[in-house]
């Protein structure tokens, strides 16, 4: 596909998205609400606007970053999609990066997000008819000649061994970290509550854990995140929080808890809804190397100051990445242009 009509065509998506009547999109959360109870108005209302805004800022300046130029000489390939559905949407980027580099979609949607991504393309079929026809939601995933994958560890696991024999991204478990240096002010710490909380945590870009310094007073961090509350009004998730509380309590393990997140101290990166691990550094080079060791589980680093060799987002900015900021890392655009 020409880059400049790629481009003009997902501006002009991100419009008609921006411009969908407030009650036809009200009845569609609403769908997907029933479907999905995780998936509540504000979060879904979070992750259309985070489309609309990408559409409008990044499109221009990500496809500027690749050539094109022999994208439509080459064949048009057929290219699998296996999405999750731990966030709303959270599979379209990989949708847009096929249909930006000519090739046809066939996509297995997650049970848990199955009305909002054919919704969003329905709003593309007047805008480019050639990109709409381009997208097939299939039940069984076949006829494939690269496949896009995301799954949990253990399905992902499945993913490489079936898919072995022909291109493929398999995406895994990842999570969000951030590095508490104990100068942060209560706004920061307020911010930081946005990428623990938005989703219910459940995106690959929550942090999952917390970095502390030595000797760092709890309620520094606990604090500013009172504003969050409200989080554990919500059934699912106060039934996570009150399991894990149990868990903790019958194991006597040593927790602090502000009645609806629990911290526990724990080398893991990945923690349950509720919860966030964390541990404490001494020193701030060792702690980077023990994260570069780790580059395969972080899906995003979460620091007030800049890292000498690792990339980082401030706080509140996990859940507004760029266009480019890739999942695992991995080039999708280019690996799609070099099949």
């Amino acid at each position: 596909m020409d880059s400049k009509l790629g481009t003009s065509t997902f501006v002009e998506l991100g419009k008609v998205m921006a411009a969908v009547d407030p009650q036809i999109l009200k009845q569609i959360f609403h769908q997907a609400n029933i479907k999905n109870q995780w998936f509540t108005h504000d979060n879904m209302q979070q992750a259309w606007q985070s489309y609309i805004d990408m559409f409008k800022n990044d499109m221009e300046t990500w496809m500027a970053k690749y050539d094109f130029v022999d994208a439509d000489s080459k064949k048009n390939l057929n290219i699998g999609i296996i999405m999750a559905g731990n966030i709303p949407m959270v599979g379209l980027h990989d949708l847009i990066c096929v249909l930006a580099t000519g090739h046809k979609a066939l996509v297995k949607l997650s049970s848990n997000d199955e009305v909002l991504i054919p919704f969003i393309i329905e709003l593309l079929k007047n805008i480019s008819p050639e990109l709409y026809n381009n997208v097939s939601f299939i039940e069984k995933l076949e006829n494939y000649e690269a496949v896009i994958a995301t799954g949990s560890n253990n399905t992902a696991q499945h993913f490489a061994s079936y898919f072995k024999n022909v291109p493929h991204i398999i995406r895994r478990n990842r999570n969000g970290v951030a590095i508490i240096y104990g100068d942060e002010t209560v706004e920061e710490i307020a911010k930081l509550g946005h990428d623990i909380f938005d989703y219910f945590g459940m995106g690959c870009r929550n942090v999952s854990k917390l970095y502390l310094p030595e000797g760092y007073d709890i309620k520094y961090f606990y604090e500013p995140l009172e504003q969050y509350n409200d989080i554990v009004n919500h059934n699912k998730y106060a039934n996570n929080y009150t399991y894990q509380r149990a868990i903790h309590l019958m194991n006597l393990s040593h927790i602090y808890d502000n009645n609806f997140l629990i911290l526990f101290q724990n080398t893991q990166i990945s923690s349950p809804i509720a919860t966030c691990h964390y541990e404490y550094y001494n020193d701030l080079q060792t702690l980077e190397a023990e994260l570069l060791e780790k580059q395969n589980e972080i899906q995003c680093i979460i620091s007030t100051k800049p890292l000498p060799n690792l990339s980082s987002f401030k706080p509140g900015e996990a859940q507004y990445p760029t266009a480019w900021d890739y999942a695992d890392g991995v080039d999708t655009i280019q690996w799609l242009l070099d099949l």
